[in-house]
């Protein structure tokens, strides 16, 4: 395929680099299956406990030296990897709706929001603000300043392959860190392109060998990096079940942690919604990914006078639903990431039965022509409880329960009782109702919209979640605060020295 050879991708590809030197390592093969057709793709060497010291140790001189580059001119390389992506947004987004499986256009915008990232960390790095304080002692002066932390590892997951890595890697950068990659053993291949997309960037402009590391593997790896006492953050993104085990490990030696866990999202139809606008935002939030988001829509939380009418219109549009190669831009979804997926959606499935949910769709496997790889499901929809285990938990895979609602603050509660946090919607013409989802007494996940889905979040605003999504925050807003160390500073500019709290200390 063309975009391969574009993206430098071949049969067999070292796995382990510090920007531009690629390093050998006796790991085992990981081979790289397409969930699109079953073909191996290509097959990446993973990293072993030599490659990972020695991408360690020229991180750690790396750090050394691009800590002490002007913040702005950290800024100005960011920027031209971002131009490095618009140039390569179409054989980079090929390559991720191929060996992910999402569509097309979803493999496009994914690699449009790295380059929207880029573009928000050049005029961050101007930005770096600390704060000046008056001190209570005279002539002293108080600020604070923000200092990189050093080495950011970042680790991330199979369903957003490059567009999470970049939203850490792009702040970390101009916050003057240096990062190492561990993309997921299911997607290797999308991390091995963008190493060679930035390394030729950081090439040109003399940047430290090691600001930009990659290592590959399996839950092996992620373990290195959260027992290493030589990586101040771990930014990970999975389960909640990954994300308890690193937390305990990074909090073991008092390290720092961004944790981007699971999400079990609601979006709240009220009687006082636009159900045709509330549709779009549903069957879109349900099915995008083949409902492998963490922001995706898992629960319809209706309220009674209208469920009847949106429930058809739902169903309806889901017999319009096109299934199949997501390369292929007539489809709206595609397949799961592998057949272990699908065996875990047909889990829920008999598990939502066993439990008293009716569906209204059902789901199952698809086969024949076209859906060779095994990976392909149909997009499934059942009436459940909100207290039915199934539905609390986390299922990767395109499931939709729906249950209705007679009150707003029942509504709420339904919405907020599960244990995860990510992101919440309503579907609300009511000012009242809107206010109130947004209120105190409202939504508690770290995202809350008002008249658009659960997914598709911007770069621009803080991105994660409460409870058992681990409380990170990602991308926009202040996010940039959680790869820097605070420092608080007193200049004391006169002949004498005053103490604090009036105590007085002579000699």
């Amino acid at each position: 395929m063309e975009f391969l050879k574009q993206l430098g991708i071949t049969a067999q590809n070292h796995g382990t680099s510090t920007g531009t030197v690629w390093i050998n390592s006796n790991g085992n093969q990981i081979d790289s299956f397409s969930p699109v057709d079953g073909k191996t793709i290509g097959s990446v060497t993973a990293t072993d406990t030599a490659a990972y010291e020695a991408t360690i140790a020229k991180a750690q001189e790396a750090f050394a030296v691009w800590r002490m580059w002007p913040a702005p001119k950290r800024g100005e390389i960011v920027r031209q990897v971002g131009d490095a992506l618009r140039a390569n947004k179409e054989a980079l987004g090929k390559l991720v709706s191929y060996e992910m499986g999402k569509s097309l256009q979803e493999g496009y915008g994914e690699v449009q929001e790295m380059i929207d990232i880029c573009d928000f960390a050049v005029g961050l790095s101007r930005q770096l603000y600390g704060l000046t304080m008056h001190s209570e002692r005279p002539a002293h002066r108080m600020y604070e300043q923000w200092h990189p932390l050093g080495i950011v590892s970042i680790i991330s997951a199979f369903n957003f392959p490059v567009a999470v890595w970049s939203w850490n890697a792009a702040l970390a950068w101009v916050c003057g860190n240096v990062t190492i990659w561990k993309p997921s053993e299911k997607t290797p291949l999308c991390g091995i392109a963008v190493q060679k997309i930035v390394a030729e960037v950081f090439s040109k402009n003399n940047v430290p060998e090691g600001v930009n590391g990659l290592v590959q593997g399996g839950r092996e790896v992620g373990e290195w990096m959260s027992n290493d006492t030589r990586i101040p953050l771990v930014s990970a993104t999975g389960s909640t079940r990954m994300g308890k085990a690193l937390s305990a490990a990074v909090a073991g030696r008092l390290g720092k942690s961004i944790l981007e866990l699971g999400g079990n999202n609601a979006i709240i139809i009220s009687k006082d919604a636009d159900l045709d606008m509330s549709l779009i935002g549903a069957v879109f939030g349900a099915v995008g990914t083949a409902g492998q988001r963490c922001t995706t829509t898992r629960r319809l939380i209706i309220h009674e006078s209208v469920y009847e009418s949106f429930t058809a219109k739902l169903v309806k549009a889901y017999g319009q639903l096109r299934i199949g190669d997501p390369l292929d831009t007539h489809n709206h979804v595609g397949p799961l990431i592998d057949t272990d997926a699908v065996k875990m959606y047909l889990h829920s499935i008999e598990q939502c039965k066993q439990q008293g949910g009716r569906f209204l769709v059902e789901g199952g496997v698809l086969e024949g022509k076209g859906y060779e790889s095994g990976c392909y499901v149909k997009p499934c929809i059942a009436e459940a409880k909100n207290e039915m285990a199934i539905v609390q938990h986390e299922t990767f895979a395109p499931i939709l329960y729906l249950m209705k609602y007679t009150t707003l603050e029942e509504a709420i509660a339904l919405q907020n009782g599960v244990p995860q946090g990510l992101s919440s919607s309503i579907m609300t013409l009511n000012m009242r109702e809107a206010e109130r989802f947004l209120s105190h007494a409202g939504s508690d996940c770290g995202i809350a919209n008002v008249n658009i889905g659960t997914s598709g979040a911007e770069i621009g605003g803080a991105f994660g979640g409460e409870k058992e999504t681990g409380g990170g925050r990602e991308s926009g807003s202040d996010a940039w605060k959680a790869y820097m160390r605070r420092q608080t500073n007193t200049i004391n500019w006169s002949d004498k020295l005053p103490l604090a709290q009036g105590i007085v200390f002579d000699l």
